[in-house]
């Protein structure tokens, strides 16, 4: 069984007075920011620290926050955040050069064959929905047999999703066997550009760009994972943790996660602030800063008092959707006998 990593706990005290609005690197650039340039100077505990987290998001506000409000560099973090495949952040998780990052249960298959990861914490709620053209024939996931669907990449959260979903609604997702073909996109819009002209049929995608093609009236959710019952009310997101890190350094980790709480308060206290600064960091593609603060204040991100009390069990989730991909046939391994690889709870 997985030892519990226990670090001496330090009170968070968090006193959000103001609003920091800083400009940033952008969703697919590496520039310097203002916070990283005001603090060239400090001497850092942990040193440079790579946390893959520029895909364009909007449901990753709490590591965008911790940056740009110098929540990181206050836990001695020097964070530069990067652009980085599913593959690439399993590769970097296992060999201890990428400490954390965020994703659904993409990495259970990953971890039941012995990459060196874990899940640490939860992020948030649903952030992802399956697109069809308005006035689209398909309305379930039955419909979706012999579709095309387009996805980010092959292997990545939304992807993950779709398969669950269709699993657990009757239809093949994988597999020689599979029902459905997914293809991968490297940008939002290409996929909305594909799906308009028919070149797929659905589009599994983050928000913000299936929330805008909504409102836009050109797309309809034919899944919101914050609201379907397999997904309502549960985590869309974890933080997983390199073992390596946790290992060697778990003061490290901890860190990471004080910091990424109060990122996660802040966006509670002021969600409009919150969508300003995304917005204008470029983290995230924002046209309508009120559809932004409604997004963020969907996903429901845990308040510190929330994390302090463990009242969202992080452990019974990660253990509810290993069941549910073992049903499906995704694990080999029963969820009873893989869940102390798959969760490692860290007192921060």
């Amino acid at each position: 069984m997985k030892k519990k990593i226990r670090i001496k706990r330090g009170v968070i005290a968090l006193a959000i007075t103001g609003i920091i609005a800083l400009s940033g690197c952008s969703a697919n650039t590496s520039a310097t920011s203002d916070s990283e340039a005001s603090s060239e100077d400090t001497e850092y505990k942990y040193g440079e620290v790579q946390i893959p987290a520029l895909d364009g998001a909007l449901c990753g506000a709490p590591i965008y926050i911790a940056y740009e409000n110098g929540y990181f560099a206050e836990e001695g973090l020097d964070v530069k955040l990067i652009s980085a495949d599913a593959e690439t952040r399993k590769i970097g998780l296992n060999d201890g050069t990428i400490p954390i990052t965020n994703g659904d249960y993409m990495y259970f298959q990953s971890i039941e064959q012995d990459v060196d990861v874990t899940v640490v914490d939860g992020l948030h709620n649903g952030c992802i929905k399956i697109l069809v053209p308005k006035g689209s024939d398909i309305d379930s996931a039955e419909d979706l047999i012999g579709a095309k669907i387009g996805v980010d990449e092959i292997g990545g959260t939304p992807y993950q999703v779709s398969s669950l979903w269709l699993e657990n609604n009757g239809v093949k997702a994988n597999g020689n066997d599979a029902q459905v073909t997914f293809l991968p996109y490297s940008d939002g819009n290409l996929q909305l550009e594909a799906l308009y002209s028919g070149e797929i049929d659905a589009a599994a995608i983050w928000d913000p760009v299936g929330a805008k093609a909504i409102a836009s009236g050109k797309a309809e959710a034919l899944l919101d994972i914050g609201t379907d019952d397999i997904f309502a009310d549960k985590y869309c997101c974890f933080i997983y943790a390199s073992n390596k890190v946790l290992d060697e350094n778990p003061e490290e980790i901890a860190a990471l996660l004080r910091a990424l709480h109060k990122a996660s308060q802040y966006i509670n206290d002021d969600p409009e602030s919150s969508a300003k600064i995304i917005s204008e960091g470029g983290y995230s593609e924002i046209d309508d800063i009120d559809m932004a603060v409604e997004l963020l204040q969907s996903y429901q991100y845990p308040t510190l008092e929330e994390f302090e009390s463990g009242e969202r069990d992080v452990k019974e989730q990660v253990q509810f959707f290993a069941e549910q991909l073992y049903d499906i046939g995704y694990l080999s391994t029963p969820a009873d006998e893989l869940i102390d690889r798959l969760y490692t709870k860290v007192d921060y």
